[in-house]
């Protein structure tokens, strides 16, 4: 089983093709998210992130999805996850991933597997997508349909406010 950790604030285009690759390599994948404190303020609830992943990857049999608020080494330990899934969508990605996975193959013993998005999703980043949305611009070619659709809510949410 492989384990796919991230705040997915929201979950896009480029989440959805590591999740895809990651359904297609291993018996199941678990897509866990959490909220990243280190991260700013999330634009959705912890309930919300995790209904629209469900709702994206709903065409996928063998992917399901769980919030979590701990170490992720200690999640993938308790759900008997042998491998943590990252993507990676540059040369930065790579470092920053490349040293968290060695350290969490040291506390614990779970390998990583780096998977990239497609080229044309390379781009994605859910705080450009945040911030866009807050601006009232227009994301929704770069989310699925369920997170599009939430989108234009909370648009219309903040415009009204």
């Amino acid at each position: 089983m492989a384990m796919y950790p991230g705040s997915f604030d929201p979950v896009h285009n480029g989440h959805l093709d590591v999740i895809s690759a990651a359904s297609a390599l291993f018996d199941s994948v678990v897509v866990a998210a959490m909220r990243n404190p280190s991260k700013s303020v999330p634009l959705f609830s912890d309930d919300e992130r995790v209904a629209m992943i469900v709702e994206s990857t709903s065409h996928l049999a063998n992917v399901s999805v769980v919030q979590f608020g701990e170490l992720v080494v200690d999640l993938a330990q308790r759900l008997g996850a042998d491998v943590i899934v990252k993507g990676l969508r540059s040369q930065s990605d790579f470092e920053s991933e490349l040293r968290m996975a060695h350290m969490n193959h040291s506390v614990s013993g779970v390998e990583t597997v780096f998977v990239p998005p497609r080229t044309e999703h390379l781009f994605i980043a859910s705080n450009y997508i945040r911030e866009i949305t807050r601006f009232g611009g227009d994301c929704s070619h770069l989310v699925p349909p369920a997170v599009a659709e939430r989108l234009g809510q909370r648009t219309a949410q903040e415009a009204a406010t």
